[in-house]
């Protein structure tokens, strides 16, 4: 018997990722792949449809990665000063966190907002400095910031 050709609907273990034209046994493609939803028939309709799907998706990738390069040369010399109470050795009473600094940055007037969730702290800040706190915009795109926390008088 022949092999048949199939596009994976998703990531299969020992045999291809999502998207990928694979050759399977007959059996294998009629009793288990396409019934379960697992991955459709390679017709040339589905192989067209799969490239502009492909192209659609590397332009989607490139206009995200120029807006976050965009976004990062606002980011580029930002600095945010936090006056906050501190104790005799600098630790803070409180913290600073990364909802503050997102709240501080959606404040100084950018033209996107911030999400809290971009903003990659370890562990909220509790003591005085300067700390240089990573914004992941994109996975290739972090620029950071400058955070002053400084003692309240």
């Amino acid at each position: 018997m022949k092999n048949v050709k199939v596009i994976l609907r998703q990531d299969m273990p020992n045999l291809g990722s999502t998207g990928d034209l694979v050759t399977v046994r007959p059996g294998y493609a009629r009793n288990y792949l396409l019934p379960r939803g697992l991955a459709f028939e390679a017709t040339q309709a589905n192989i067209r449809q799969l490239e502009e799907d492909r192209k659609r998706a590397e332009q989607r990738a490139k206009r995200d990665y120029l807006e976050a390069r965009r976004r990062a040369a606002q980011l580029e010399n930002v600095q945010l000063t936090f006056h906050a109470n501190a104790g005799e050795e600098g630790k803070l009473f409180g913290s600073v966190t990364t909802a503050d600094i997102a709240e501080r940055l959606n404040q100084s007037g950018l033209d996107f907002e911030v999400d809290r969730r971009w903003i990659e702290l370890d562990e909220p800040i509790k003591a005085l400095g300067v700390f240089s706190v990573p914004v992941r915009l994109h996975p290739d795109v972090r620029p950071e910031i400058k955070v002053w926390i400084v003692k309240a008088d």
